[in-house]
């Protein structure tokens, strides 16, 4: 196994191509989302989207049906079209446990880890905040870590409003132990890797439908828009980080989320958010 496969970032030139009109309203840009950003090209190492030309699924939840299983290589209608295919059956098995009591009642919210909350690498950093040895093919790497300013303040606060599931396109050899050593809090009440993405037209996509939660409770906090494909209605997008100690994104973004928090249904405060 090639080192640079078990973490995932965007390796992305042509990420704007993936955006479908159905996302259109997603990337508009508006200052309490942050939509509008210029992501930055990664380095190869971190890359997990094969076809950049893959066209997302329809994904409106009042037009458009649930996107076709990852095996379905036909292609799917846009949103702007008068077509509605069938909806899909419920998968057989939900990917998530039940609720806990703790949680009853809470609004859902997937959190991406790499690029998002940490930034990591095979390459020696000075101030890695973690080294992580992973072993591949029999060898053990060290990957360094970097948390993103603010990451332990935004974890506790919400995992004190949500029900708070880690979702990664990176393998669980490296994602779980980052895992263990960046939730101190245990605000994590579940973890997902790669093998629960579906793995649709080249990319690995987070598919929320089969989670096993109502949707309109659903929030999904990432910073690659190819990971949301199937449900950009309901992304509060985040800019790719590295190694800028200035940012504050995370900071900035809990007021947004304590008002979801206590909200019904997120897509009405989602779309109006999009809207201004």
């Amino acid at each position: 196994m090639d080192n640079t496969s078990i973490i995932t970032q965007v390796a992305n030139p042509k990420e704007e191509e993936i955006l479908s009109s159905c996302q259109e309203k997603v990337s508009q840009s508006n200052s309490s989302l942050k939509k509008h950003r210029n992501r930055s090209i990664f380095s190869p190492f971190f890359c997990c989207f094969r076809d950049y030309n893959a066209e997302p699924p329809a994904t409106n939840n009042k037009t458009c049906s649930l996107p076709p299983p990852a095996e379905d290589n036909s292609s799917s209608p846009k949103c702007d079209q008068v077509q509605v295919i069938p909806i899909p059956s419920p998968p057989a098995k939900y990917i998530l446990p039940e609720v806990s009591i703790n949680d009853y009642g809470k609004n859902c919210v997937v959190i991406d880890l790499d690029e998002t909350l940490v930034h990591s690498s095979f390459k020696p950093i000075s101030n890695a905040d973690f080294i992580v040895p992973v072993e591949i093919d029999g060898t053990v790497h060290q990957v360094y870590v970097l948390k993103r300013p603010h990451v332990d303040e935004f974890l506790q606060k919400m995992g004190e409003m949500f029900e708070c599931v880690l979702f990664t396109a990176s393998l669980a050899k490296y994602a779980d132990p980052v895992a263990d050593l960046l939730d101190q809090w245990g605000v994590f009440r579940a973890r997902l890797f790669r093998e629960s993405c579906v793995f649709h037209r080249g990319n690995y996509v987070k598919d929320l439908s089969r989670l096993g939660r109502e949707l309109n409770k659903v929030i999904i906090v990432d910073n690659s828009p190819a990971s949301y494909i199937f449900h950009p209605e309901n992304a509060v997008p985040v800019q790719s980080w590295f190694d800028d100690m200035t940012d504050t994104e995370l900071l900035d973004l809990l007021p947004l989320f304590e008002g979801l928090s206590r909200e019904t249904d997120v897509y009405s405060v989602l779309q109006s958010l999009r809207d201004r």
